[in-house]
């Protein structure tokens, strides 16, 4: 099992680096190269870095996942693609993707698109609060756990 990492806009890079440390996990951060770091990681942490073209990360990151690995995403349509390779998948805020939640995610995803191509608002998300991470991460845990 490894972890990887959404990690462009990703607000939890610092608390899956922590809970897995001593863990013999590897962790993956799947970025484009406009957000490139010369920050030094810890020696389980490693970088890939993909072109800023749209959804090349997401590219990246179906042909780096396998059954078993753990992903963090905010991207409903990145999670949909991972289910079925047998991926746990986690928002940020602290729910994990599966299929039962997936349908409605995609549906108001969609929604929000033809309300904005038509001229109208939605409303972006919410800022992170501490609650949602500490969600977060009893729920990366669990799930590093039952691997």
């Amino acid at each position: 099992m490894k972890v990887i990492i959404d990690a462009d806009a990703c607000p939890v890079k610092d608390i899956v680096t922590k809970e897995t440390r001593d863990k013999n996990i590897e962790v993956i951060l799947v970025s484009s190269l406009s957000h490139f770091s010369s920050k030094e990681l810890e020696s389980h942490v490693r970088t890939v870095y993909v072109d800023a073209g749209p959804d090349a990360a997401d590219y990246k990151i179906v042909e780096l996942a396998e059954a078993g690995d753990v992903i963090v995403t905010q991207d409903y349509g990145l999670a949909s693609l991972l289910l079925p390779k047998g991926c746990t998948v986690l928002h940020h805020t602290g729910f994990e993707y599966n299929r039962t939640n997936m349908d409605h995610l995609l549906e108001t995803r969609h929604m929000s698109s033809v309300i904005r191509r038509g001229g109208g608002r939605t409303k972006g998300p919410k800022a992170l609060s501490q609650n949602d991470k500490n969600s977060f991460l009893t729920l990366f845990k669990q799930s590093i756990r039952e691997k």
